[in-house]
């Protein structure tokens, strides 16, 4: 598009003083009516509606000024292409675009430059940021309304799981989940490993304790066979309920955190914000394939964390345990 000159704006102002049409004006000046309209709108004295062309041409260049930063003076347009696309087609967070190229050798600023690029675009009418996790929206605070649940019978208290869970420091400690569909009938199971933050999801036919159980078991077993199966920690929501029947089976001590302590299980709450990148709240989970949802479970493990030095769970996880097998979705 090409820009209103000052000249073109003392024209304009002259023209309105006289009255005319702003048809009539863009014919004479020589760009479309919407130029006019658009000039008139944007760059009028505030609640006047008076134009004049020294005040329009300073507001214009001072918002051409801030459109122009420094950084995307100083940064290549390449670096910002490949932002782009690794933001859109892999939907890596700024801060995983700048680890990820570190990590490879390719040139990319820093992921402050980067989050500056986005909420320009915004203003722009762009929509990347629509690929950040949250859309740039706040975390709705949580209230006292319909805070009660029922007891799960023999729950073991978090505070009572070793503490040698919280460092992070072996392979092998679970924390498990379920994202609720459409009507909240719909449950998709998810099981995240703190230390590599691997990911497995499943569907769940029923939102019940056995069906749960059911599942949980079938995803862990392949690895409570090896031995790498330490502990679980669930929320608590009744479909965790018959703990004692996934302790037995596969040798590992299930906890359950505090009500509304979500933090206390952050891998998966995290893990799960991830996910509604890709199924957003409210979704029908009909709507999503068992090949979509392995895609998404696939690119999530394949996805460079920040606390992994920008490795992926895949990676560390093939070199903590030796299996090269990929991690199956479990429809």
């Amino acid at each position: 598009m090409k820009h209103l000159s000052e000249r073109q704006r003392y024209e304009i102002s002259a023209l309105v003083r006289a009255h005319l049409t702003k048809t009539e004006i863009a014919e004479i000046v020589g760009v479309d009516k919407s130029t006019i309209t658009r000039e008139l709108k944007r760059n009028s004295y505030l609640g006047t509606g008076m134009y004049s062309a020294s005040f329009a041409h300073r507001q214009a260049m001072k918002r051409r000024r801030c459109r122009s930063s420094n950084f995307k003076n100083v940064t290549p347009r390449s670096v910002f292409e490949t932002a782009r696309r690794l933001i859109v087609d892999e939907q890596y967070s700024p801060e995983q675009v700048v680890g990820y190229c570190r990590l490879h050798g390719i040139r990319m600023c820093s992921h402050e430059t980067l989050y500056k690029w986005i909420w320009e675009d915004k203003r722009c009418g762009g929509t990347l940021y629509m690929y950040l996790r949250h859309h740039g929206s706040k975390y709705r605070k949580r209230g006292a309304v319909n805070n009660s649940r029922r007891h799960i019978p023999n729950a073991i208290d978090i505070s009572e799981r070793p503490a040698i869970v919280d460092q992070r420091s072996r392979f092998g400690d679970f924390e498990i989940d379920t994202i609720v569909g459409l009507s909240h009938r719909q449950h998709i199971l998810t099981v995240v490993e703190r230390k590599v933050g691997l990911l497995f999801m499943s569907r769940l036919r029923k939102p019940t304790a056995q069906e749960a159980a059911d599942r949980l078991i079938e995803i862990l077993s392949p690895l409570a066979k090896r031995g790498y199966v330490k502990t679980i920690t669930a929320d608590n929501g009744l479909q965790f309920a018959q703990h004692e029947r996934v302790s037995s089976e596969l040798g590992a001590t299930m906890y359950f955190a505090r009500p509304y302590h979500s933090w206390e299980r952050g891998t998966n709450e995290n893990t799960n914000g991830l996910i509604r990148q890709y199924i957003p709240k409210g979704s029908n989970f009909d709507d999503y394939s068992d090949q979509t949802l392995e895609n998404i479970q696939m690119r999530l493990n394949s996805r460079p964390r920040k606390r992994l030095g920008y490795s992926t769970p895949n990676e560390i996880y093939k070199s903590l345990t030796q299996i090269d097998d990929s991690v199956a979705f479990h429809a």
